[in-house]
């Protein structure tokens, strides 16, 4: 049995794996469409302390409450009842399936480099051949867990190369008076808090996947290794993610990076070292997103199989196949990515926008673990008798602070968006609770449900009339 449980190479590639997917390809543009150089510094900063306390409360809650697995969800239910459990898996699956879809685009537009058919990643060419992909990855997916995370291992190692060689080669190209050219930025960018806030999702958006570990928690082979992956997974992670954004300034200005083409990455290596380097870079690109998406592919899978088996989400999300594979929840997925995939033709939705949105959905999964790790500090559950609390109580409310901070950069408008998915969540959890003959909801759960479903319908009105839009 053990044999076919993952180990911490496995669980470290699956947490750096997911990370680092399109998203650094693409973070030049996306960090300087409206930050200077010193806003994106601060914005850092912010997020190695806040993403390290995350990662710690990861790494404390899998040493001190070993018996509570699924990661994000299992951790969000534990400290606050069933419903909101759920709405935790919830919406980090829609985070989850959506990222997928803003992957796909973000790929197909580093092919278009080559094929200019492809266009910005949502012509009918490339929907078509993402779509076919998409239905290849499925398909390798159920073949089973064990094999398709050993193959994330091998993207993850072959996706490691080019970012490294595009570090070495702009930390040589770089020039100091670029870099300091409006260091705060010019004013229409706005206040330097402005500007900070303005990056605060995109930071999230290329650290989503740090729970990926917890979230295979039930299948690796030590509660141990899935800490250490965690923390391991995010220091190579930031590690790459401040040195590719930050350097890219001292090749091009804030309004030049601001202007690119996403993968940005590529533009900015064709401006150091002539074409090679954008060919070098929408290669690495295709490497990466293959490989992130294989792993997205499985924590997508693996999120309403977790709420099923624990009666969250309808029972026929728990079956399994012949290999092991979340079927049901796979074919749920798959279908949901493809249907979103057809309407950014339609729609035109662009790769900023749907990880905008994908980040969103995660904000408040990520806030109720810190939350429960404050709970599960305070309370002393898994600590020996005079074990010192400390240094987990300073994680988990500095992880605590971090995610309300998140919410507040995020604003309204995207916190408005996500409850329009979060709202059809509702018809889920109650046919699960029927199928237990259960009721659905316990005291305050009946006030956050109507809140939920009112504020869907609120903002789906807005996007109908133009009052709100991604």
């Amino acid at each position: 049995m053990s044999d076919n449980r993952l180990k911490l190479g496995a669980l470290t590639a699956l947490v750096v794996g997911s990370m680092i997917g399109g998203g650094i390809f693409s973070l030049p543009q996306n960090m300087a469409a409206g930050a200077g150089a010193g806003a994106i510094i601060i914005g850092w900063a912010i997020t190695f302390v806040g993403m390290l306390a995350l990662a710690f409360v990861f790494q404390q809650l899998a040493t001190r409450k070993p018996e509570v697995t699924g990661g994000v969800y299992g951790y969000a239910r534990a400290a606050l009842g069933d419903y909101v459990g759920f709405n935790s898996a919830w919406g980090y699956w829609i985070s989850a399936w959506i990222g997928n879809v803003a992957y796909f685009v973000v790929m197909f537009s580093a092919l278009s480099f080559w094929f200019p058919m492809f266009g910005e990643g949502n012509t009918g060419a490339a929907i078509i051949c993402a779509s076919i992909l998409l239905w290849a990855l499925h398909f390798l997916v159920l073949r089973g867990v064990q094999g398709a995370a050993m193959i994330n291992t091998i993207t993850t190692i072959a996706k490691l190369v080019p970012l490294a060689l595009f570090i070495l080669i702009v930390l040589f190209a770089f020039k100091i008076d670029t870099f300091n050219l409006d260091f705060w930025g010019k004013p229409e960018l706005g206040s330097i808090v402005d500007q900070v806030k303005s990056t605060m999702l995109v930071t999230v958006w290329v650290f989503i996947g740090i729970e990926g570990a917890s979230m295979f928690s039930s299948r690796a082979q030590s509660m141990a290794d899935v800490g250490r992956a965690t923390v391991i997974g995010f220091l190579l992670t930031i590690a790459l993610l401040i040195a590719v954004s930050v350097l890219s300034m001292g090749i091009l200005t804030q309004s030049e990076l601001a202007a690119l083409k996403n993968p940005s990455t590529a533009y900015v290596l064709e401006a150091a070292v002539g074409p090679w380097g954008a060919n070098l870079m929408n290669a690495g690109l295709v490497i990466s997103v293959g490989g992130a998406l294989l792993a997205w592919t499985l924590l997508c899978g693996e999120t309403p199989y977790l709420a099923a088996k624990d009666g969250m989400m309808p029972a026929v999300f728990s079956k399994t196949n012949a290999n092991g594979s979340p079927e049901p929840s796979l074919w749920l997925t798959n279908g949901m990515i493809q249907l979103f995939l057809v309407i950014t033709y339609f729609n035109g939705a662009v790769y900023l926008s749907l990880v905008q949105l994908a980040t969103s959905m995660i904000l408040l999964p990520y806030l109720f673990c810190a939350i429960y790790s404050w709970m599960v500090v305070q309370r002393g559950e898994g600590y020996k008798s005079g074990e010192s609390t400390g240094k987990d109580m300073l994680v988990a409310v500095l992880a605590t602070v971090y995610g309300i901070w998140l919410l507040y950069a995020a604003g309204l408008q995207y916190l408005l968006l996500s409850m329009v998915l979060y709202a059809p969540g509702l018809l889920f959890y109650v046919w699960a609770r029927k199928e237990k003959a259960q009721k659905p909801f316990n005291g305050g759960e009946t006030i956050l449900a109507i809140l939920i479903v009112a504020l869907g319908i609120y903002a789906a009105y807005g996007l109908v009339v133009g009052t709100l839009k991604l």
